[in-house]
């Protein structure tokens, strides 16, 4: 299905208004793209359009008359069963019964493309995203980071978008001396040396216990080098370690990347000293006060993009994240040629949103090719109280520990359950409860549940791939679950077109109830040898609940479990 149902009932609306304007049932008006949306209330239909309501003035008659006399002149099609008119201008559509069970077999054949739309029509994006400092474990921050750019890039790609997911690797910059001067320190105090520790150094237990294993692999050999040079070596050392450990503890989450971008390589390639020559022949380079400055009608003020030798006495150390991000912005939208930029971000970075956007205005970029996403905050909850410190050492919680505690879909479903702009309350101990409290194991056990179903099925001699006659499936449950399987690629395109995946666990929640609540009114294995066909008919019904199930979950990055 490359085109949700919303979206050819849109058309379908249309042309029947235009229809009646041909036929003189209606005056000539320009024609708005008619919103449609799902009823909530199955007496008003599957779907219905309020186009009529704003059309009065247009057409010189009420609503209601419009509705008819559009009604009127809509294609049968065979996915529509009834319309009607309803007041005070509503167009109320009904699915055709015979289209939706027929459509049970349409799902079985799509299997794990089921639900894709053609929304993207194959444009490039990049999902850029995580990009924590390799200077630490990743934080809780980070895991929010992380599934929420991950299940987006999934749903794009869902859309019809050819999508890169890519982490951003901050190498570059006085961070990373500092870092390397911290493990430096602690790897000399390893070996029994008196060493200073930076005032402004990485205080964790992580940077101690990465010492005494540079000191357990190398003895001495760093503290016989010129310091600065062994510092230089350090940094490197414990950076590619730490990018490791990132690495391990993102797979663990289910989150992969296909590229690893370095900070570094923006300024070994040269795409920084011509993306500062461009904004300098454009007139967007002032300088001052020793330091070199980006200047923007959009910004209300200066922003410093390389600082003076003053401040700041390694040339290396002296650009700020601005001229990074502008480089970073070049590299993905003109040299490797992303069709749009998409950035997640923590909540504290909305003062740099407006930097890189006037940066794009100024290297003559469409600012709509970038988007950067911020999220909010999490907040840690075991027996009612706040979690604040991590219970190992003392310090922040890690990603790890979550990972070691709850587990990955714990962690991806409850994350994505709030839209990126709300805080999330994390609820240790609801997360790894075993009931239909927690929403996880709800949907999971949908799933769990259809497999033990079709292993019972099979135990008792019935094929799975046997023909079905599906239109014996008119039980008010089963059709019900039909629709509700029908809705994913709306889904899709809706969590696609705003950006946002938290429509996916509220859908696998509704899906997976009223999966539950057709198990509760309708048994799928009969005895009885008269109910042989509405048993099959089930039994390709469950199989493509079970398959959807899967699908949701799948893109949510989530397992979709057998047994449970």
């Amino acid at each position: 299905m490359h085109r949700t149902l919303r979206s050819q009932i849109a058309d379908l609306i249309r042309r029947a208004l235009e229809a009646a304007q041909a036929a003189g049932d209606l005056p000539p008006f320009p024609v708005p793209d008619p919103p449609v949306e799902r009823s909530r209330q199955p007496d008003h239909g599957d779907y219905s359009s309020s186009v009529c309501l704003k059309l009065a003035r247009e057409a010189r008659t009420t609503p209601l008359e419009i509705a008819r006399r559009a009604i009127a002149h809509l294609d049968p099609l065979p996915f529509i069963g009834r319309v009607e008119p309803a007041a005070p201008g509503y167009i109320n559509l009904w699915l055709d019964e015979g289209w939706l069970t027929a459509h049970v077999e349409a799902i079985l054949t799509a299997g794990e493309t089921f639900g894709r739309v053609d929304l993207g029509r194959g444009r490039r994006v990049q999902v850029e995203f995580v990009s924590a400092n390799p200077t630490g474990p990743l934080t809780l921050g980070s895991a929010r980071n992380a599934v929420l750019g991950d299940a987006l890039a999934s749903v794009l790609e869902a859309a019809g978008h050819e999508v890169e997911r890519e982490y951003y690797v901050n190498d570059a910059g006085s961070q990373v001396r500092v870092f390397g001067e911290s493990v430096f320190a602690r790897y000399a105090q390893a070996l029994g040396e008196e060493a200073p520790f930076p005032e402004d150094g990485y205080r964790g237990g992580y940077v101690t216990e990465l010492g005494r294993q540079l000191a357990a692999e190398t003895g001495r050999r760093y503290l016989e080098m010129d310091r600065r040079e062994a510092v230089r070596t350090v940094a490197a050392w414990a950076m590619y370690r730490m990018v490791e450990t990132i690495r391990q503890d993102l797979a663990d989450l289910g989150v992969h990347f296909d590229t690893w971008r370095h900070e570094r390589s923006l300024y070994e390639e040269g795409i920084f000293d011509r993306v500062l020559a461009m904004l300098r022949e454009k007139g967007y380079i002032v300088e001052y006060d020793d330091a070199v400055w980006f200047r923007h009608p959009d910004l209300e003020k200066d922003a410093v993009l390389i600082r003076s030798p003053q401040v700041i006495p390694e040339p290396s150390e002296r650009p700020t994240y601005l001229a990074s991000d502008a480089a970073y912005l070049w590299d993905k939208l003109v040299e490797r040629g992303f069709d749009r930029a998409i950035y997640v971000w923590g909540a504290d970075h909305h003062g740099d949103v407006p930097r890189v956007k006037a940066a794009a205005k100024a290297l003559g970029l469409d600012p709509d090719r970038v988007v950067l996403i911020l999220y909010q905050l999490i907040t840690l909850w075991r027996s009612g109280e706040e979690v604040r410190m991590s219970k190992r050492t003392g310090e922040f919680v890690t990603l790890r520990e979550l990972l070691d505690e709850v587990g990955p879909d714990p962690i991806r479903f409850m994350l994505l359950s709030r839209t990126a702009d709300a805080p999330v309350d994390f609820d240790l101990d609801l997360a790894v409860e075993q009931s239909d409290r927690n929403p996880v194991y709800y949907v999971q056990y949908a799933h769990a549940r259809i497999a033990s179903i079709l292993r019972h099925a099979q135990n008792q001699g019935w094929g799975l791939d046997e023909p079905a006659d599906l239109s014996l499936l008119h039980h008010p449950s089963e059709m019900a679950l039909i629709r509700k399987m029908l809705e994913l690629p709306e889904v899709i395109e809706q969590a696609a077109t705003r950006l946002s995946p938290h429509f996916l666990p509220f859908y696998a929640q509704e899906l997976a109830a009223t999966f539950h609540a057709f198990y509760r009114d309708c048994r799928v294995v009969s005895s009885d040898p008269a109910d042989a066909g509405l048993t099959r008919a089930r039994l390709r019904l469950v199989q493509a609940a079970k398959l959807v199930l899967a699908r949701v979950l799948h893109l949510m990055g989530m397992t979709a479990p057998e047994r449970m």
